[in-house]
């Protein structure tokens, strides 16, 4: 494994803080343990139940995971999804941060709780429950699901196993926490940043159903750092709309995003700046390792769109580009099929930003020109070369399965942290962003067509 050292100044979502190799499982897990020590002033704890889901006949496995603060505190702020179908955790949550202090946070996977009979209230039934076994109340709590949507949770069951979670918390390490909330996903995701003489511990889980909206999947941020709650809320929206804001997996934005960040104030901060110049570094690396991990993923695709007239021309294209099923589909054999980049960015604007002029355009692929002046710039050379960077920034190739039919992934790590370099120099202003895509494989057909079976 070789680890490039972080920057120490704002990425504007441009460049990668770390440029990681793994050789096995056990690398990339004992680089995780090496980011897991949890900041001061906070424990996490989980464990495992077993359910009958009253919409299906067929037994279940569910993980519930703590976040708990030592005191209470008044630093903590939360972003949620765009969606208009928002789980009962979201609605709940929204609430939660009219409210003075936070104690605790309780994470269920499995189930996501969105339009169940009932939610809010077995969220809340939850929420007292760890409540009473921690001395908060249960509006110090907060809860949140994921999993499959329209089941409802298997509330008495959690219930009883809250103490069993309680009696769990421990100090040490985020990775508990980090395993816990996992659905889909084929490793947990953890990154650690230094700020003075403390550090923000960053955990998150998303797979499938990623096109956030200011929030993303379930993101988990603690720090004992001691930033105000105005400032704490302010930063955490500015660095989440640089980061998980420019991320796409399938299009899809989830019922029950949520970005949340705590912090204990045990540790004087630095400055503001250097707060969230770590914050960003956090959160950007997140953000990758999410996509990175997506369901079926093959290829990160890495799309820098620089020289628009604003942010929202250049994310939309980047959003264009990363969201075109065909372009998702040629990056996944390996098949620079240049024209699918083209259309993408050319249906964005045409329907988005008419006005925009795409003649000064020019576009690279792993750093070679490929279109400049309106004309292509192929030829038998570069067609091999682009192909070549293609799968040089290829995770896995598949394996066909026994069955013929359901494709799995044959690694369940990370082997490189590189990526299918795309930069669209529109030439027309100043602004600039940076969009983190995936392809489409075999895999991701099976993992959604066989998800609740």
């Amino acid at each position: 494994m070789r680890h490039q050292a972080p920057s120490p100044t704002p990425r504007g979502n441009a460049i990668p803080s770390t440029n990681l190799t793994f050789s096995s499982a056990e690398a990339h897990r004992n680089w995780l343990e090496g980011q897991s020590a949890l900041p001061r002033g906070f424990r996490v704890g989980r464990t495992r139940l077993e359910f009958m889901p009253v919409e299906v006949a067929k037994p279940a496995k569910m993980n519930l995971t703590l976040i708990v603060l030592d005191e209470p505190t008044p630093s903590f702020a939360a972003l949620f999804t765009r969606n208009a179908f928002p789980g009962a955790p979201v609605l709940i949550g929204r609430q939660r941060l009219k409210e003075p202090t936070l104690g605790a946070v309780v994470v269920n996977n499995k189930v996501s709780n969105v339009c169940a009979p009932g939610g809010v209230e077995a969220s809340e039934r939850l929420c007292s429950a760890v409540a009473g076994k921690l001395g908060l109340s249960a509006s110090q709590v907060l809860p949140c699901s994921t999993g499959v949507i329209g089941w409802r949770l298997p509330v008495d069951a959690m219930v009883d196993a809250v103490p069993q979670a309680v009696s769990a918390l421990e100090a040490g390490s985020v990775m508990p926490a980090a395993e816990g909330i996992m659905t889909t996903d084929l490793y947990p995701k953890a990154r650690r940043a230094v700020v003075g003489n403390g550090s923000i511990v960053g955990i998150a889980k998303g797979a499938g159903m990623i096109e956030p909206n200011l929030a993303t999947m379930l993101v988990f941020l603690m720090t004992d750092v001691d930033v105000p709650r105005e400032a704490l809320r302010t930063t955490l929206h500015a660095v989440t709309q640089r980061t998980f804001g420019c991320i796409s997996v399938d299009s899809d934005t989830s019922t029950s995003d949520t970005v949340a960040l705590l912090s204990s104030r045990k540790v004087p901060c630095p400055s503001l700046p250097e707060f969230e110049a770590a914050l960003e570094r956090v959160c950007a690396d997140l953000a990758e390792d999410i996509v990175r991990n997506g369901e079926g993923v093959h290829h990160v695709m890495r799309v820098r769109v620089h020289g628009a007239p604003s942010e929202e021309v250049a994310r939309g294209i980047g959003k264009s580009v990363v969201n075109s099923p065909l372009f998702q589909c040629a990056v996944n054999g390996n098949d620079p099929n240049v024209g699918r980049l083209v259309a993408a960015i050319g249906k964005y604007v045409g329907a988005n930003h008419p006005e925009v002029d795409l003649s000064h355009c020019t576009l690279r692929m792993g750093g070679r020109v490929i279109l400049e002046h309106g004309a292509f710039r192929l030829d038998n050379e570069a067609e091999k070369a682009l192909v070549a960077h293609m799968k040089g920034a290829e995770l896995y190739a598949s394996v066909a399965p026994p069955d013929g039919l359901t494709f799995r992934p044959p690694v369940t790590f990370p082997p490189h942290e590189r990526a299918v370099e795309i930069e669209v120099d529109l030439g027309t202003g100043p602004a600039a962003s940076t969009v983190l895509g995936a392809d489409r494989s075999h895999e991701y057909i099976s993992e959604n067509a066989d998800y609740r079976s």
